[in-house]
């Protein structure tokens, strides 16, 4: 129980920004800081002034290969502001991040500034921001700098950089991870709300571990990585830090964009939450290289993780997944990171870092027979991976084994980073999503977490999940994993606009199905003022019938009604779940619009059937609370 305490208050002393507005973890949520700007209690000038003073309070320099200028970041504010005076609150629901500070790992573009991949000889000022930070901007963020990483993305340690060692955000003897390392410690350390990293290897995993944040990589294609240097292109995706699982679920919402201009964007096919308990498998056998705190703190996890599962986890057997991980730095992969940095690694292979040069530099020993071999030996490992996914819906394994000091990685930088991928190698290579998630510290103190692993499409599953976690170990809101599971995201798929009226609106009993089928909520509005509402005698649960007469009279009445969002791909799945006498016809909204809805049988609406007409008050909602209020 002592750990468990240790962390919670952990979690208030880490954002410690200067501002006395701003002074615990919570309060530079996403969801906060909305809150604050709605209320009037907070404007982007006053939070551009806390980022300030905090960056100057803890004097990392070595988080940032550069930052944005203040009066800059006073300009954005002053835009932001002038654009809330203008249009009020409803800003706040056009730009969903209005005002949130955020950083970008410097591999990723932003029009104006140098993109060097902290190798100064390689930067370049480009004339665009990649896509997902324009989509970001579009949201109203403010971006602060562009953090430090290991050179071209090749480390999970950190400390393969020009511009420093990027230490780990409590204990500045140990690594902070990397590649991503600026970008984690710029949020562990308060300066940013989350931040973007990349991912090819476990750069968006690592470092969430090492600095108790959540780090979110995200299906390989749901989010444009056009504007960002390559590591190895056909693997690599943007990740997301954040403080807790909601705020990365909100950014992911932002930048799951389609870019039909990024040739490996792609539609991804989504897999729902399920509504039964997640089948879960843990290591069968674990491996931590010796390392009993980090052991003792993964066991410790597991066990205060039973009320969340609510099952016994199902050892897995992890060899085809390791073996998948020997590809990636012990095989033909590596000839793709030569080729991300083409002819700079023979021009000028002194100005690189020697220990990434020479990772880079085994693409020399393969072959192209070797690249397709490798291939086919991928396909075979890639379908005994797929197997163990018939058993189980999610994959819990360590973030991290061990958690190495900077003076070890230095004097043994090739072994020590090999291990720190034992858990986050393979998940690229076989197109898997994952989601790290803080949680029991190590008996030493330093931070450790586990990492949910699931298929392709498979994000809101891990976020809800996630959440669960986060809200068992921390002091998070216990609703907020509900509320991810009634946001999915966006969707680019094919689907069918449905309106609901009775047992599937939200907090209804039915409504799960809804999110079984990767529904999304649009919005509550009401059909035209020409239907009728029954609730149906004798069924389980009560459900309500929708009837449209042919002209208004006294007896109809605009109806209230949700608008849903369903992937054609599960229409027919959800419609086969529903009973007679109701189905599914069309519905007039009342702003002219025709979709989908649920309408019912005449014959149960006859007298005799005794439907009892509730047109009256509006809708279902309306009626329950009617029949629940006390009587006077």
């Amino acid at each position: 129980m002592a750990r468990f305490l240790q962390y919670a208050s952990n979690l208030v002393f880490k954002i410690g920004l200067m501002n006395d507005q701003l002074n615990t973890r919570a309060a530079l949520s996403i969801e906060t800081l909305g809150d604050r700007y709605a209320q009037g209690t907070l404007t982007p000038t006053q939070c551009v002034e806390a980022v300030l003073q905090r960056i100057e309070s803890i004097d990392r320099p070595e988080i940032w290969t550069q930052r944005v200028a203040a009066e800059a970041l006073y300009a954005r504010a002053a835009e932001l502001e002038a654009l809330y005076r203008a249009g009020g609150v409803s800003v706040l629901e056009l730009m969903p991040l209005f005002g949130v500070p955020f950083a970008v790992k410097d591999n990723i573009d932003v029009a104006g500034m140098p993109t060097t991949a902290a190798c100064p000889a390689f930067a370049y000022t480009p004339h665009e921001s990649a896509f997902a930070v324009q989509l970001l901007l579009e949201a109203g963020a403010i971006l602060v700098g562009k953090t430090n990483l290991d050179q071209f993305a090749t480390g999970l340690v950190g400390v393969r950089s020009p511009y420093g060692a990027v230490r780990q955000v409590e204990f500045p003897e140990r690594v902070s991870g990397g590649s991503s390392s600026g970008s984690a410690v710029a949020v562990a350390s308060g300066c940013v709300a989350f931040s973007l990293g990349t991912d090819t290897a476990g750069s968006g995993r690592v470092p969430a571990g090492f600095n108790e944040l959540v780090g979110l990589k995200p299906t390989l294609g749901l989010v444009s990585k056009r504007g960002v240097v390559p590591a190895c292109k056909s693997l690599d995706c943007v990740s997301i830090f954040a403080n807790d699982v909601a705020d990365a679920w909100h950014v992911l919402a932002q930048l799951a964009r389609f870019d039909a201009s990024d040739s490996f964007a792609r539609e991804v096919s989504v897999l729902a939450p399920t509504s039964a308990p997640p089948r879960i498998g843990v290591p069968a056998r674990a491996e931590f290289f010796g390392d009993g705190e980090a052991a003792q703190a993964f066991q410790a996890s597991l066990d205060g993780l039973s009320e969340v599962l609510q099952a016994q986890p199902l050892p897995i057997d992890l060899t085809p997944l390791t073996q998948v991980s020997a590809l990636l730095y012990d095989g033909p992969w590596v000839a793709e990171r030569r080729a991300a940095i083409g002819a700079f690694f023979d021009a000028q292979r002194d100005a690189i870092d020697p220990v990434v040069a020479a990772v880079i530099a085994k693409a020399d020993r393969y072959s192209a027979v070797d690249t397709f071999n490798a291939q086919y030996r991928l396909a075979e490992l890639k379908r005994q991976a797929d197997k163990l996914f018939d058993d189980i819906d999610v994959l819990i394994v360590p973030t991290t084994p061990t958690h190495p000091t900077i003076a070890a990685v230095q004097a043994n930088p090739i072994e020590l980073n090999s291990q720190l991928g034992y858990y986050t190698n393979f998940v690229n290579l076989l197109d898997l999503c994952a989601l790290a998630v803080p949680c029991v510290r190590r008996g030493d103190g330093l931070p450790a977490g586990v990492t949910l692993i699931a298929p392709a499409g498979a994000d809101h599953r891990l976020a809800v999940l996630g959440a669960r976690i986060q809200a068992r170990f921390f002091e998070s809101e216990s609703h907020e994993a509900a509320c991810i599971e009634s946001q999915p995201l966006p969707s680019s798929e094919p689907s069918v606009v449905l309106a609901v009226v009775g047992a599937h609106l939200r907090g209804q009993p039915l409504n799960r199905q809804l999110h079984e089928a990767g529904a999304r909520f649009i919005e509550a509005t009401r059909t035209t003022p020409d239907y009728q509402l029954f609730a149906l005698a004798g069924t389980t649960p009560p459900k309500p019938a929708l009837a449209r007469m042919s002209v208004a009279t006294a007896h109809t009445n605009a109806i209230a009604i949700e608008l849903w969002q369903v992937p054609l791909r599960h229409f027919g799945s959800f419609v086969a779940q529903i009973p007679a006498p109701l189905g599914i016809g069309t519905v007039q909204v009342a702003d002219g619009r025709s979709v989908k809805g649920f309408i019912c049988e005449p014959a149960a609406l006859a007298d005799q059937a005794g439907a009892l007409d509730i047109t009256a008050h509006g809708g279902w909602l309306a009626y329950l609370d009617s029949v629940a209020a006390p009587i006077q």
